[in-house]
């Protein structure tokens, strides 16, 4: 490309970012552990892309460090200011920006009702930083691109780095923290079925996202960058969701993006939702799993050479690559997405 989206340079910078990230917070995972003594419960507070991040945080917590994990309803705290006991929760609230203060708002209240906090964010001096027990502050870099990209990957390898210091033995993933870099680099190579993967998502104008688990998050990011950036309609729901009714949409008009982690219990329930997808007519795109998965699909490109457990720090790469070309497919700009802004403020 010979003037590349602002979107494209921030997705191409993601490993050095990363890297970056994971130099800088691995050092500060004995704080988190400290913090996290005697705390049983991990609840996470975030919203947009943030929260795509947060639910692998949970997935992680649970499988990774034996820690129950929540996701917060914000409204909980900032419209009902509901009275709850946190003493025995470790509250980590996302933010990149770290200045959304409905996300603020509920770190405080989270505090206030006993929990020790951590906050997630790409801001040093920002006000959720400022307010946390523990600032976990990324090294992204000014993301100046809408859609976040670099904020985002870098955002869950922090949560990797905080939810491993909540294991009952920190640093048995430190060896594969180290490849996470390199694995990042060669997403950014996908090949030639991510072009073949645009044409055929730039002539449907209905999209079915799915996935589970561990990878569960990354699809539910893919779909929300289809929908802001490409102005596409897509639903993003767990395959075990999609079985209890949904599947019935499923047809030759819809296309099907499964997103998958390269191994792990949920990959043959991906592998038989591709067949029975392309048995409903239903074309069939992948992004990750092994070589059965990307047999079983149309047409799909591989994830990083990672572990279940960390792949989603890569993962999300080569679907990024394909929403930014699909937007400029589209003809639309995908750093500036129709009626979006870099902060969002709720109430």
């Amino acid at each position: 490309m010979a003037n590349p989206t602002r979107m494209a340079r921030e997705v191409a910078e993601q490993p050095a970012a990363i890297a970056r990230t994971l130099e800088a917070l691995l050092p500060l995972r004995a704080e988190v552990t400290a913090l996290a003594r005697g705390r049983r419960r991990l609840l996470l507070v975030a919203r947009g892309s943030s929260d795509n991040a947060a639910i692998y945080a949970r997935y992680l917590a649970e499988v990774h460090a034996g820690m129950a994990g929540a996701l917060a309803a914000p409204s909980v705290a900032t419209l009902y200011d509901a009275q709850l006991d946190l003493s025995d929760t470790v509250t980590v609230a996302v933010s990149q920006s770290g200045s959304t203060a409905e996300i603020v708002e509920t770190l405080e209240w989270a505090k206030a009702s006993g929990a020790a906090t951590v906050a997630v964010t790409n801001i040093a001096d920002s006000p959720l930083a400022l307010i946390a027990d523990v600032a976990l502050v990324t090294q992204a870099g000014p993301e100046l691109a809408v859609p976040a990209t670099k904020t985002y990957t870098t955002q869950v390898a922090a949560l990797a780095v905080a939810v491993d210091a909540l294991a009952s033995t920190p640093g048995t993933l430190d060896a594969e923290f180290a490849t996470v870099a390199a694995e990042a680099e060669r997403m950014l190579e996908p090949g030639d079925a991510l072009d073949a993967m645009v044409e055929l998502l730039a002539n449907t104008d209905e999209v079915l996202a799915s996935g589970r688990g561990l990878a569960f998050g990354t699809t539910l990011e893919v779909a929300l960058k289809l929908e802001e950036t490409c102005l596409r309609p897509v639903r993003g729901l767990s395959y075990a969701d999609l079985k209890h009714g949904p599947i019935a949409i499923v047809d030759q008009h819809l296309v099907t993006l499964l997103v998958a982690g390269p191994s792990g219990p949920t990959l043959p329930g991906l592998v038989d939702l591709a067949a029975t997808a392309r048995t409903a007519g239903s074309p069939v795109l992948g992004v990750g799993g092994d070589a059965g998965f990307r047999s079983a699909c149309d047409l799909a490109v591989p994830g990083p050479a990672l572990s279940e457990l960390l792949a989603p720090l890569a993962l999300v790469i080569p679907a990024q690559l394909l929403v930014e070309r699909l937007a400029r497919r589209l003809g639309l700009d995908p750093d500036a997405p129709r009626g979006l802004k870099k902060v969002t403020q709720t109430d």
